[in-house]
């Protein structure tokens, strides 16, 4: 029988998943994984990082638009503490990821050897799989069994590595389990409660559709239903791009990271259909006497957010569909045409700030020249801030394009990593990372690594010199601004030191001369654009009566739902 390095049996273990990018930072106590991946490198591509954080979030910015599984790694101590910044942000958001930590060799272990660290108990909340492997042998099988567990629970599966066990020879006879996966049969929904729901929604004058990543692959059936109820769409942030941006009936999101038809529509609605999401502030914006009725296959969510009517245990499209069935066209209402009213009424408003000349630039424009160069299948990748905000508002997602970002971890520094790990699983596709200035900072020595692989990515850093959404946060608080302005700094040409093509943006002249030279770029391009800070219309606390408000937030033409359905 042919003998291989435990280690080469577990890389090919996780080849064998379909698994092609793997991206981590080597050190000594992993070096039997590194020797694996030079021997592998024909098969499976690894990444470079500049930092384990960042690798870890390239993995979850990888899996995020595939579905699929991302794999990261770091060394002993230091190297697996920063892995979880990144781990958590995929626990947080559902999606799989496995994690390679290395461990000093077994006779050191237990002895506070240089770098040792207990590291099971460090990883044991953000996993939902956390094993040491103890001998050679267990190797492939090990990780086998992570990667099963990872796509079974939709989250984090780490194996910690003692140095030694990687280098051992081992019978090169392992078989993995990666063609007997399949995905779990969608859940149906039981008829007397399908019955149940279309009669609350029948019954209810002002329904909403809200939907979450569970509905994702529905698209074409949610439009249906929102025209045979006539019930205007609202989406999670992390659902954004399941419904196209420019369908009439989508509303976008409610809360501070929403539109205001959305807030609008979501405040004064009396019936919600509430699919495959979770998202954690539908009690400050869903009426406390609406009816609500929950779809999910995890039961554990049923009532978490807002009392609930009706719960559904079942997938939601297939809940959908039976809607369908049992239900009739309902005809127009005055609620459903004062939604479209507010939804047009919105999108003129946003129109009309993205052709603002200034110096600095209002957000407006800039996204306007995103949406402008983007592909029909771009990939955004959009950090946390205020830029999460402007891009849940003001990117378009109307054809094939996906949207992610650290929804609910909520992660400064998302993403330059994320958009690599878009990038290196979808080298043809345009990808776009999307960071304020506070953001970038974080993590933009990694630009070396875009820069590395060739990697032609397109990095739009928004600088206002501030922690614009903590600054509004001290705001809404009263208190006085502490810690949050920012130094400014040149992004764009220190981005071309470290050989990308760099932008430094002051004005919307400058700002078509740097979009037209990237969209001809054969390398990573950062486009540093300096903007007004200005907070973003908080959509949440709309004081459209108040000349202040109105002044400060320049809100002439924006009409007040409540007129909207007047009229």
């Amino acid at each position: 029988m042919t003998k291989i390095n435990a280690s080469d049996a577990m890389l090919k273990v996780i080849e064998d998943w379909g698994v092609k990018n793997i991206y981590g930072l080597p050190g000594g106590s992993i070096d039997s994984t590194m020797n694996a991946l030079y021997n592998r490198r024909d098969t499976l591509n690894y990444i470079q990082v500049r930092h384990e954080e960042v690798g870890a979030l390239a993995a979850v910015g990888e899996a995020k638009v595939t579905g699929e599984i991302g794999v990261t790694f770091g060394s002993a101590g230091p190297g697996a503490v920063h892995l979880l910044n990144g781990l958590y942000d995929a626990q947080y958001d559902h999606v799989p990821v496995l994690a390679l930590v290395g461990q000093v060799p077994t006779s050191a272990m237990n002895t506070n050897y240089f770098q040792e660290l207990n590291e099971n108990p460090m990883f044991a909340d953000v996993s939902v799989y956390n094993r040491t492997v103890m001998t050679a042998e267990q190797m492939p099988a090990v990780v086998d069994e992570a990667i099963r567990q990872a796509y079974a629970k939709r989250g984090v599966a780490v194996i910690t590595i003692p140095k030694d066990l990687g280098w051992q020879e081992i019978e090169d006879n392992y078989v993995s389990s990666a063609n007997l996966y399949q995905k779990p049969l969608p859940l149906e929904p039981a008829a007397e409660k399908i019955q149940e729901a279309w009669k609350i929604l029948k019954e209810a004058k002002r329904p909403l559709i809200y939907i979450g990543q569970g509905t994702r692959g529905a698209r074409k059936e949610i439009l249906e239903l929102s025209k045979m109820l006539h019930a205007p769409i609202l989406s999670s942030a992390l659902g954004k791009g399941i419904i196209p941006d420019n369908a009439p009936a989508y509303m976008g999101s409610a809360g501070r990271v929403a539109s205001k038809p959305g807030v609008e529509i979501a405040s004064n609605t009396d019936a919600v259909l509430f699919l495959g999401s979770d998202m954690p502030f539908q009690s400050f914006f869903i009426p406390k006497d609406a009816k609500y009725i929950q779809v999910d296959i995890d039961g554990t969510k049923f009532g978490r957010r807002h009392q609930v009517d009706l719960a559904i245990l079942a997938d939601a499209k297939l809940t959908i569909k039976k809607l369908m069935e049992v239900g009739e066209q309902l005809p127009e209402t005055n609620w459903y045409r004062a939604a479209l009213a507010d939804k047009e009424n919105w999108v003129e408003w946003l129109e009309k700030r993205s052709v603002i000349d200034s110096s600095p630039l209002e957000v407006e424009p800039v996204f306007k020249a995103i949406n402008d160069m983007a592909t029909d299948d771009a990939i955004f990748q959009v950090d946390v801030g205020n830029v999460t905000i402007d891009g849940m508002r003001l990117l378009d997602t109307s054809k094939d394009q996906k949207f992610t970002t650290s929804g609910w971890y909520a992660t400064m520094g998302y993403a330059l990593p994320a958009a690599i790990g878009a990038r290196a699983q979808y080298p043809d596709r345009q990808v776009w990372s999307i960071s304020g200035d506070g953001a970038w900072a974080m993590v933009m020595p990694d630009i070396l690594t875009q820069v590395k692989y060739n990697l032609p990515i397109i990095n739009v850093v928004l600088t206002n010199k501030s922690l614009g959404f903590i600054e509004a946060e001290q705001d809404d608080a009263k208190q006085p601004h502490s810690g949050i302005d920012l130094i400014g700094a040149n992004f764009g040409a220190s981005a071309a030191a470290l050989g990308a093509l760099g932008f430094d943006v002051n004005n919307l002249s400058e700002l078509k001369e740097a979009f037209a030279k990237a969209k001809e770029a054969n390398r990573p391009t950062v486009i540093n654009v300096n903007i007004f800070d200005h907070r973003p219309l908080p959509v949440e606390q709309l004081q459209l009566d108040s000349a202040e408000f109105e002044k400060e937030y320049q809100t002439q033409g924006l009409i007040p739902f409540s007129k909207l359905i007047q009229e």
